[in-house]
């Protein structure tokens, strides 16, 4: 195992996904490894999200950390559910809460266009640093495929007849928001 980098997070799909991408060229720690730490995301933006949450994982550890905000964009609803996208239905609900919200929403929408945006915010203790991800895609009107997690089962990306939901790890991660921005990451941290 390579360099420690620690990703602050305490979603276990997250952590596993990132884990798929990583591979073993780094040792990633994460909450697993350390008591929990939860910081409020506060910021009105993916990008202010991610930056909070990397600075203050780097304080509580002390070790080079990396956080990312993910948001389902999706046009008829003006960009929402956004930076909201994991409380869409309240600060406690659960993915599938999010998903009918969501469904009801769009229910009389012909226009059903969304994007899945990811900032990665990577801190080292002396400065931030930013990389981004997107994917275009749809969302469907029945939920489809029992893999990844959150809106997975409704989201149908461009190009594609299947949702994220029905994809291999691998192949979702090779065109996710959140596999892209991680390749920027990684680009990043192997040039320096």
């Amino acid at each position: 195992m390579g360099t420690e980098l620690f990703f602050g997070t305490n979603n276990t799909g997250k952590l596993k996904e990132i884990r798929e991408i990583l591979g073993d060229q780094y040792k990633l720690l994460s909450f697993m490894d350390f008591p929990p730490f939860d910081v409020e995301e506060t910021e009105s933006t993916l990008r202010g999200n991610a930056a909070l949450k990397a600075k203050a994982f780097y304080e509580h550890t002390g070790i080079p950390c990396f956080a990312d905000d993910t948001g389902l964009e999706v046009a008829a609803l003006n960009g929402a559910p956004g930076v909201y996208s994991a409380r869409y239905a309240g600060p406690e609900c659960k993915a599938a809460d999010n998903i009918r919200l969501l469904l009801e929403n769009l229910k009389d929408k012909e226009d059903r266009s969304a994007r899945f945006l990811t900032v990665i915010a990577f801190y080292d203790g002396k400065e931030m640093y930013y990389f981004e991800g997107e994917v275009q895609g749809k969302i469907l009107d029945t939920l489809r495929g029992d893999g990844g997690f959150g809106y997975d089962p409704v989201f149908q990306p461009d190009g594609y007849d299947i949702t994220f939901a029905e994809m291999n790890p691998e192949e979702k991660n090779k065109i996710s928001h959140r596999g892209k921005a991680m390749k920027r990451f990684f680009d990043f941290i192997k040039n320096r």
